[in-house]
């Protein structure tokens, strides 16, 4: 469940962004097992993310921990770390990115990025966007060279009451079957209510419960587009 968090730095790669940090853990309960049985029969039903967003004067960090569980325990667990350089007061910013993690059969193969982000902000931060073309290595395969390119959106709603936020990635990739070159796409959207935003709540309540929609096509199975739902809680730290 790669997630939306990374939505923040639209704010603090703005030229007038204010010094910020931020941190949230998500658990999402997966309900693409019913509804793929024959094409995912044995996709984990939970997930924890971890993410923290952390800036400072030359730019800023962000990574996320996602941890997939059986009923033995941890399945899988995957990362990914991302590091941006401001250039000086202007939207854009120099990204480089580490992508890799584990399961109990396998290892993921590593993948370097190296890019560049555009971030646009509504002027009072309620909506913005960013995009990042990216080059991608990917280790430890016959053709290492390719391309990722990503955006990221937010929009909240309602007084703060609902937050819309998303990411997509489009990336070259070799087939796990053929090896031949292949194309993944990836979209999570992610709706979130906030309670500390409604009457009568204590504004450090911080709990959003929510849903994401991981639509996706080579990716969470070959040659097929899948939607695969969750109901999901966060913290925001």
């Amino acid at each position: 469940m790669r997630t939306a968090f990374v939505l923040l730095l639209l704010v603090l790669l703005a030229p007038f962004a204010r010094p910020a940090q931020a941190q949230n853990i998500q658990l999402h309960y997966d309900f693409g097992r019913q509804l793929y049985a024959k094409d995912q029969p044995t996709r984990p039903r939970w997930t924890t993310t971890v993410e923290q967003f952390r800036p400072d004067r030359w730019g800023n960090t962000f990574y996320f921990i996602d941890m997939n569980y059986a009923n033995e325990g941890v399945e899988s667990a995957y990362w990914e770390i991302s590091r941006e350089f401001s250039l000086g007061k202007t939207p854009f910013a120099a990204h480089i990115e580490y992508d890799g993690g584990l399961s109990n059969q396998f290892s993921y193969k590593n993948a370097y990025l190296a890019g560049l982000t555009y971030a646009w902000n509504q002027a009072d931060y309620q909506a913005g966007f960013t995009f990042t073309p990216m080059y991608k290595y990917l280790a430890r395969q016959d053709r290492p060279h390719s391309f990722q390119l990503t955006s990221t959106w937010y929009l909240h709603m309602a007084g703060g009451k609902l937050s819309f936020l998303g990411f997509a990635d489009l990336w070259g990739d070799r087939h796990l079957v053929t090896g031949k070159n292949n194309i993944i796409f990836i979209t999570e959207p992610q709706l979130w209510v906030n309670l500390n935003k409604f009457e009568g709540i204590n504004p450090k309540f911080n709990l959003s419960i929510g849903t994401e929609w991981e639509i996706s096509s080579n990716f969470a199975v070959l040659d097929k587009t899948v939607v695969n739902p969750t109901l999901a809680i966060k913290w925001t730290f």
